[in-house]
């Protein structure tokens, strides 16, 4: 009964954090949205786009002869091999205003002088500008491998117990990811996630202890057949990594959206440690057992480090480093944990 009580209490634990997510992801996506737009469907093949960025302009629109405006938009259009107009009017004028039609034959040559506008679109293969957002947010997972170095060299086992094996030894992280137009290709990337690394060790029948002055590392008994040990530790994470993204769709998710081009960022993370247990599995008597211990182990409350991801098309990888030690100092050994791996 205890056991059962301990996993719906991290199982709420975790449900929490992941709410606590999403509800700041929705909440910074509607305070970072400036534009509105409409798309109005009119026939098989027309489209009427409506784009405001200052909601002040409502009155001036309110004002408008529809009617009028149509059939001039119309009769241009007819007289011209373009479909596309733009219409324009004085935004100062106190009277009814008096719209401009004006037929457009090349998109690329509207607004060249305006490059702030330019940076807000793309463009589809008949050189028509579209909607271009200056954010966007999506999910991402990050699946890999991790380790530890000890003064820049992974850990041997001929020379320290704790040393890990790769395979078997996971890292997977689950972000909430907040895409910001800075300017032109670059962007800013803001995250929030829970991540967990999985420290599979090389001796399987290694236990670890909180010993009065520090972690200790100690042998299984002989009576006992080792199968598996390892420690897992868990943060909940923020992150800001600067990408310059280089393609036309600036979505770098495998599952929720596609990248068309190439794509590079580093930066910082920080993340906190919400909670770490050991897990051995051994035969015992013929019966196969598994022992759980949740412990800090002396670990370090914070972690900070650097964030490395590069991409093209649909494939994207990260390299996460931690500057900061995996154990409190003089409490355990000297470890910076490294994770890599793709992103999802």
């Amino acid at each position: 009964m205890k056991k059962l009580k301990e996993i719906t209490d991290r199982t709420k634990f975790y449900l929490l954090a992941f709410t606590l997510i999403f509800s700041l992801q929705n909440t910074l996506q509607a305070q970072i949205k400036k534009t509105d737009t409409v798309i109005v469907e009119l026939a098989k093949t027309s489209k009427l786009l409506f784009t405001i960025k200052d909601r002040a302009d409502l009155p001036t629109l309110k004002a408008y002869d529809y009617q009028a405006l149509f059939k001039d938009i119309l009769a241009k259009i007819e007289g011209s091999d373009s479909t596309t107009a733009v219409v324009s009017s004085n935004p100062d004028s106190t009277t009814r205003p008096q719209p401009q039609v004006e037929v457009i034959e090349n998109w690329t040559s509207l607004d060249k002088n305006d490059d702030d506008d330019d940076e807000d679109w793309e463009w589809d293969n008949d050189h028509h500008r579209k909607d271009h957002p200056n954010h966007q947010g999506f999910f991402n997972i990050d699946l890999g491998m991790n380790n530890y170095l000890s003064d820049g060299k992974f850990v041997d086992e001929a020379t320290a117990p704790y040393a890990v094996r790769p395979w078997g030894s996971w890292y997977v992280g689950f972000n909430s990811i907040q895409k910001l137009r800075v300017k032109g290709k670059f962007f800013t990337e803001l995250g929030l996630g829970v991540s967990w690394y999985n420290f599979k060790f090389e001796d399987d029948g290694l236990i670890l202890t909180k010993g009065p002055n520090g972690v200790e590392f100690s042998q299984s008994l002989p009576e006992i057949n080792p199968e598996k040990s390892k420690l897992t530790v868990c943060y909940l994470n923020a992150s800001l990594v600067p990408v310059f993204d280089f393609g036309s769709r600036p979505n770098k998710s495998m599952l929720w959206g596609h990248g068309n081009g190439f794509r590079v960022g580093m930066g910082p993370y920080i993340g906190y440690r919400i909670d770490s247990y050991s897990k051995n599995v051994f035969y015992a008597n013929g019966d196969k057992e598994k022992d759980h211990t949740r412990s800090s182990y002396y670990l370090n409350n914070f972690r900070y480090g650097a964030r490395f991801q590069i991409g093209y098309r649909g494939t994207d990888l990260f390299v996460n480093y931690d500057m900061n030690d995996l154990y409190v100092e003089n409490r355990g050994p000297k470890l910076n944990a490294l994770s890599f791996g793709v992103i999802f």
